[in-house]
């Protein structure tokens, strides 16, 4: 039951983390002049880093919780590396696949440039590393080291 879950929370987190990271950093690009080194909309990247920090915040969460399913953070993995390898194949197929998928307009232009700059890839090795640690695959009391017979539980 509790892959079950974790397939589904994947499944769920995947766009979330795609597109909110695709939106804040468009959202973020618009609001600053690189070459003035000034802010040049003040609410706009303060929201946009604001959900830039959710993604990292939620990102991180996955990685460290124990008591998750490895496949919540196997899901996005693989799907941000397929992502990638799709991109390193065949460019121009994966960067016209964000017009292919609603919605249009800034968040396409944040999804190609995460695509073409790495960022995604980043984001998928960090989120595949905790599916190798065992006890994220067996039950709750993995951790547990057993007690040599004679021993009770009771003075814990």
């Amino acid at each position: 039951m509790r892959h079950a879950f974790g397939l589904l929370l994947g499944v769920l987190l995947t766009p979330a983390l795609l597109y909110g990271a695709a939106w804040g950093y468009a959202q973020a690009g618009q609001s600053f002049d690189g070459a003035g080194g000034q802010i040049t909309d003040d609410t706009r990247i303060y929201g946009a880093f604001a959900l830039l920090a959710a993604v990292g915040l939620v990102t991180g969460v996955i990685v460290i919780a124990r008591w998750a399913s490895p496949l919540v953070s196997l899901v996005p993995a693989l799907t941000l590396l397929g992502l990638t390898v799709l991109f390193l194949v065949d460019p121009g197929w994966a960067l016209g696949l964000p017009s292919r998928v609603p919605p249009a307009g800034d968040l396409d232009f944040g999804l190609r440039m995460l695509l073409g700059s790495g960022v995604y890839a980043l984001l998928g090795f960090a989120l595949l590393a905790p599916t190798w640690a065992p006890r994220r695959w067996g039950g709750e009391h993995l951790d547990e080291e057993p007690l040599p017979a004679g021993y009770s539980t009771a003075g814990r």
